[in-house]
């Protein structure tokens, strides 16, 4: 059959509105993908932002608790050496001036005191320096932990020692140096209190770009997804979270506690 003129027309005004609709629809389809990628960029975009203003957040209150402590460790090594040290050093005085004044029989025993006494005066300087910043700062990173090795083994260990592998490479950041220092003394502190071990042992390991340190007691350990999380645990991560350090405790039942830090240069 031929189609009329009319038939033609109305053929190709259909044509043409379909092809409009679908430009319509496709002009609005790309509208709506681009809006909606607008959109979730810039929803992604706070999400971004909130979390990381969180997290600035949390390592601001990290921080502050961190300075707060370091300030009360200061406060507390004060003390120590200047009223307890000297309170102790009054009494060693007092002693060896009595020891003139007694009996031959009582000699012995007042000369036990007198150990005992300067033996806890040397205890109060050591734990002192410790506490100290500045001390820590200026005897050394290294020299420190072997001051509180030396210590904690005249307490009740067989042995407490420091063993370095590599290169020594000295931390940038001195801060950062006090910060690891605390981390170890605060795993010393734990295996005094709780490990019942006889042995304890540090590693510093150097390497070019990282600085790994493993400590370890023989003690008899515990259980780590049943341990009640205390202020040590949490202390040592939240602190080796501040430095951006990778912090890992490894522990069994008669398994002895393992610490590994990783801090990179």
């Amino acid at each position: 059959m031929v189609q009329t003129a009319e038939q033609l027309v109305s053929t190709d005004a259909e044509r043409y509105l379909l092809v409009y609709m679908l430009a319509v629809l496709i002009i609005v389809t790309t509208l709506v993908i681009v809006f909606f990628m607008v959109f979730q960029k810039r929803k992604n975009k706070l999400l971004l932002d909130k979390i990381k203003q969180q997290q600035e957040f949390e390592e601001e209150i990290t921080k502050a608790q961190t300075e707060i402590q370091e300030q009360t460790l200061k406060n507390i090594g004060w003390e120590l050496h200047d009223n307890v040290g000297q309170l102790l050093s009054f009494a060693s005085m007092q002693l060896n001036l009595l020891s003139t004044q007694v009996e031959e029989h009582l000699k012995e025993k007042l000369d036990d005191t007198k150990d005992v006494v300067k033996q806890s005066i040397q205890e109060i300087r050591t734990l002192s320096r410790t506490l100290n910043n500045e001390v820590i700062l200026n005897i050394g990173f290294e020299k420190s932990i072997t001051n509180e090795l030396d210590r904690i083994k005249r307490m009740k260990f067989a042995s407490a020692e420091l063993h370095t592998k590599g290169d020594k490479v000295d931390l940038k950041n001195k801060k950062h140096e006090i910060i690891i220092f605390r981390i170890l003394q605060e795993f010393f502190s734990n295996s005094v209190k709780y490990s019942e071990a006889k042995n304890l042992k540090v590693t510093l390991h150097y390497l070019p770009e990282m600085l790994k340190i493993t400590a370890s007691d023989d003690g008899k350990g515990f259980d780590l997804d049943k341990v009640v999380k205390g202020s040590g645990l949490i202390n040592m991560k939240s602190r080796a979270k501040l430095i951006n350090a990778k912090l890992q405790i490894d522990t069994k039942p008669n398994k002895g506690v393992t610490l590994k830090l990783e801090y990179a240069f």
